[in-house]
């Protein structure tokens, strides 16, 4: 098959993966603007994003019963949910507010996220196709374009409210396009009478995820002030940082959409880690904003394969029953270190500085070279 043709068969996912990109590639962005509005320090603004996963678990858990129910209008609603949430962050100038605010993003991304990749898993698999590469690329995609929009609009002094607004109704055109006449995702709810058990394999995965996307998604949000606030970066070289890891990202998922039926899925993640530890080390020992830019494009370069082969792995080794309970699982663990990577990293940094806090992103992705050898076993 084609790429036009793949992406084609592809698109309500790839749209609803842009979506959530384009938007927290915004929030990454305008984190700096968000900080000086709030009146906060790193420390206090990764406690007061604590509250964002308690929203995104709570709604990935409740994601399987709410799917099932609204049947092939899951994935719109829930993207569409999701575009609106962001645009209440930009209008919150109130510390004790914001919480709310992020739970309400962490609750409609938590809910987009379970049913999006249970709709690529599923795909694949009827139609034996490999889409998980380019549903994630198309989340770094979306993730670069909201970050280099943000830049552009901080440029032209656009407060937080209007440019998260802004940003909010481009996601919601796209959460029209999640719309399929067969967007069912079957297999959420267990089967009556028990059913097929889920086994070790989604709770391996979704470890390797977690890390994937702890790592990934602290880079991505604290960028922007290690650029400006350890290098001396303008607002624009801020914005580039989660830019240029999100572009890499993006790129490297492309061509890898190629690769990975043709390469040993565990070397793969084993390199990606290996890879992405390295450019994070660089990213931490950055003298000039150039220097990091080069960190955060080779630890996307390697981090780009982690989440995506994982979640592959996760939905190939399960059954057809079982397999959106699954990913459901797998997704409700990865996630938890994608929301509570940018404020682990953001304690770290108020506490020891922002380079201590990529030295930590390091150790974390090698820890996947654990978790190889269980995944190889419990398959």
């Amino acid at each position: 098959m084609s790429f036009i043709a793949t992406v084609a068969a592809a698109r309500a996912v790839v749209a609803a993966f842009a979506a959530m990109g384009l938007l927290w590639g915004t929030f990454a962005a305008v984190l700096p603007d968000l900080k000086a509005a709030l009146g906060v320090d790193e420390a206090r603004l990764g406690f007061l994003l604590l509250f964002t996963p308690v929203a995104a678990v709570t709604a990935m858990l409740l994601a399987p019963g709410i799917g099932h129910r609204l049947g092939r209008v899951a994935l719109p609603v829930a993207t569409a949910l999701m575009a609106l949430a962001f645009m209440l962050p930009g209008h919150v100038t109130v510390a004790w507010l914001f919480p709310l605010a992020m739970m309400c993003c962490g609750a409609g991304t938590g809910l987009t996220d379970v049913l999006m990749n249970a709709r690529t898993a599923e795909l694949e698999t009827r139609r034996g196709l490999h889409l998980m590469n380019l549903a994630h690329a198309a989340y770094s995609f979306g993730y670069a374009g909201g970050a280099i929009l943000t830049g552009v609009l901080r440029g032209m002094a656009w407060p937080p409210g209007q440019v998260m607004g802004m940003l909010a109704l481009i996601a919601l055109l796209l959460a029209a396009l999640t719309w399929e006449r067969d967007g069912t995702v079957h297999g959420l709810k267990r089967p009556e009478g028990g059913g097929p058990g889920l086994g070790p394999v989604p709770l391996i995965g979704g470890g390797m995820v977690l890390i994937a996307f702890l790592t990934e998604n602290a880079a991505e949000g604290w960028s922007a002030l290690h650029i400006e606030k350890t290098l001396g970066g303008s607002p624009g070289e801020g914005a580039l940082g989660p830019a240029a890891l999100a572009l890499t990202m993006g790129i490297a998922r492309l061509a890898g959409q190629g690769i990975v039926a043709r390469t040993d899925p565990f070397a793969l993640l084993k390199g990606g880690a290996l890879v992405a530890a390295l450019g994070s080390l660089i990213a931490a020992q950055a003298g000039s904003p150039a220097m990091a830019y080069a960190g955060f494009i080779i630890m996307g370069i390697g981090a780009s394969v982690i989440a995506p082969t994982a979640f592959s792995l996760v939905g190939r080794h399960s059954s057809d029953e079982a397999r959106a309970r699954a990913i459901a699982r797998a997704t409700l663990l990865g996630y938890c270190g994608y929301f509570v990577g940018p404020p682990s990293l953001g304690i770290i940094a108020g506490v020891f500085g922002l380079r201590a806090a990529f030295v930590f992103a390091a150790v974390m992705l090698l820890a996947i070279f654990a978790l190889v050898p269980l995944m190889r076993r419990a398959r």
